[in-house]
């Protein structure tokens, strides 16, 4: 038995994996759904791997996972499109949109500079003195993408359990035990997949001790009468002292176009409303990219919460992926933000490998 804890996109991508391999596959969730936290409040955008560090996992598993992530969606009718997208710089940014064209090639992911003209056509309300063209960028329905994953998981007789919070997780001669309100799992291996807890968990587990960092991005939305400004997706260059990829404009299937998220590193991992910042706050950096917008075409959204393994002091972690050191029955998967999603099923399959020793 294998042991799942986590039913986010990477959890399920991992249980998935296992199980088509034959493993006997167990998910614990303490929610009531699938991706409750992280994945459910994730803007949706499949990275093409624009803006990663050569040779780190995000940047490999981000453009394995994007294909995989494409094919997967058209083959179970997961509701999505390759868009792409625009980054864009005004003078003075030259540089670093250089480096993002940069950090692409090294990955692999196409990318194209492009003038004002093209900007125009795609969208003539956007402002840029320098762009680039990401043509392989695109959106899917997170929820529709979480059920698929869970179906593939079931078919291939993994077992999902909601509602399941694990209390504890105990040593046993050939594995782990793990304990919730119900039941005690013996499992040969248990994953770690556990999103903004992984850190708990992994202590839990007698684990190599590391820290979650809770990061909060706030989002607005353009209203219904204002979502014709936007007609896609659309970046700014990304600062190089920031801890994101900039407030940007993510537009749906459905029409919505969502503008963020920010970043607040926080203390708590379940405070996703307190302190929320006011619709000003968006304005500035709204108009920098769409001159034409006002205060009164925007409305406050949602938030999500980030699982970050650095603190604000740093600008970036790498995925935390491979078997513990301290443990060999745990596997973790840890600090998986963005590209955690389009790099999912690349996650799942190297979780896979990893348990069968390749």
């Amino acid at each position: 038995m294998i042991v799942v804890i986590g039913a986010g996109v990477a959890g399920l991508a991992c249980a998935r994996a296992l199980a088509r391999r034959g493993d006997v596959v167990c998910v614990l969730d303490r929610h009531d759904r699938p991706g409750a936290e992280m994945s459910t409040h994730n803007s949706g955008v499949i990275h093409a791997g624009l803006y990663y560090p050569a040779g780190s996992l995000k940047a490999r598993l981000c453009v394995d996972g994007r294909e995989r992530l494409y094919a997967f969606c058209k083959t179970a009718r997961v509701p999505h499109v390759r868009c792409g997208k625009l980054v864009v710089a005004q003078t003075g940014e030259e540089a670093a949109l250089d480096r993002v064209a940069t950090l692409a090639a090294a990955a692999g992911a196409r990318v194209t500079p492009v003038d004002r003209a093209f900007v125009a056509a795609r969208e003539p309300n956007v402002r840029a003195d320098h762009a680039l063209w990401s043509p392989d960028t695109g959106w899917l329905e997170v929820e529709a993408y979480l059920g698929a994953l869970e179906a593939d998981l079931v078919n291939a007789d993994g077992i999902v359990l909601y509602g399941t919070p694990v209390e504890a997780i105990e040593p046993a001669p050939d594995g782990l035990v793990v304990v919730t309100p119900r039941e005690r799992i013996e499992a040969e291996v248990v994953v770690n997949a556990a999103g903004l807890w992984a850190d708990e968990v992994s202590a839990m587990a007698g684990g190599e001790p590391f820290t979650i960092y809770p990061c909060r991005g706030e989002y607005a939305e353009l209203a219904t009468s204002a979502r014709d400004l936007v007609r896609g997706l659309v970046y700014p260059v990304p600062h190089p002292q920031g801890h994101s990829l900039g407030v940007h404009f993510t537009k749906t299937l459905d029409g919505a176009v969502w503008i963020g998220p920010t970043v607040h590193f926080q203390d708590d991992k379940n405070d996703y409303e307190r302190d929320r910042l006011p619709i000003e706050a968006f304005v500035e950096p709204v108009q920098a990219l769409l001159p034409a917008a006002r205060k009164s075409d925007l409305r406050l959204g949602g938030s999500g919460i980030r699982a970050k393994l650095h603190p604000a002091s740093e600008r970036f972690a790498d995925f935390r992926i491979g078997r513990d050191a301290r443990n060999p029955h745990l596997i973790q998967v840890a600090g998986i933000e963005s590209p955690g999603l389009t790099a999912s099923l690349a996650i799942g399959e190297m979780v896979a490998g990893i348990v069968a020793g390749e």
